[in-house]
């Protein structure tokens, strides 16, 4: 038998980008309405820098301190960085200033941080609320019932811009309750734009369940796994 090498980097990203087609095409999806963030926890800056330069823009970072030296090591290569983890209050100011998005917002007074020290001479600051689906203390984030009133009270700060909800649903292996789980964000969506609100983005799915995530109506899935394999440790 002949020795097949593992996938590269390149290949990881080739087949992860056509699976994310095909389930757009699968699903009745706009072609391109799905953005691929890569998700860099654990990862040096040397994988992330071929990522870039095989055209990934969007990564994603759960942890600050391992993120700025990232942003600062890949400055050069014009990227777009989303922060998807836990806020801390005293971190605000540097996530204010080094991120184009924060999913994990789940609280009025850290959005008010981050309006009030997001630099007034670049571009609001993307924020979408972290909802905590079934109510997992293991994980952050607002109850379905006090999303409409945050939503409000966030979506007329300054210098921010409320595009829509993030959430982890509990890890299931069944497609139809995958889509479920969704299907319940999506519908929050709708219940707050219907209410008066402006909001476009789903950021959902990682990836055991992309594929669910995509036919509810992700716009942003969190990937990790699939492009750098399974964590070590």
């Amino acid at each position: 038998m002949s020795y097949k090498p593992p996938p590269s980097l390149a290949d990881r990203l080739s087949i992860l980008n056509q699976q994310i087609r095909d389930a757009e095409q699968r699903f009745g999806r706009t072609a391109g309405s799905v953005r691929l963030l890569a998700v860099g926890k654990t990862q040096g800056t040397a994988l992330l820098r071929i990522l870039a330069s095989l055209g990934q823009k969007d990564f994603g970072e759960n942890y600050l301190q391992e993120a700025r030296v990232k942003i600062a090591a890949l400055k050069d290569m014009c990227l777009c960085w989303h922060y998807i983890g836990r806020i801390q209050s005293n971190k605000t100011a540097e996530l204010a200033t080094q991120f184009g998005w924060i999913h994990s917002v789940d609280r009025l007074k850290i959005a008010q941080r981050l309006s009030e020290q997001r630099p007034q001479n670049i571009k609001p600051l993307n924020i979408c609320l972290q909802i905590n689906l079934d109510k997992e203390t293991s994980k952050s984030g607002i109850s379905i019932s006090q999303a409409p009133k945050l939503a409000t009270e966030i979506a007329g700060l300054p210098h921010l811009r409320l595009r829509g909800l993030m959430a982890i649903p509990k890890p299931q292996a069944d497609f139809e309750v995958q889509r479920q789980q969704f299907s319940r964000l999506r519908h929050i969506l709708e219940d707050l734009n219907s209410s008066g609100l402006h909001l476009d983005t789903l950021s959902m799915g990682m990836t055991d369940d992309m594929e669910a995530a995509i036919a509810e109506g992700a716009t942003i899935i969190r990937i990790g796994t699939a492009l750098f394999g399974p964590r070590q440790g």
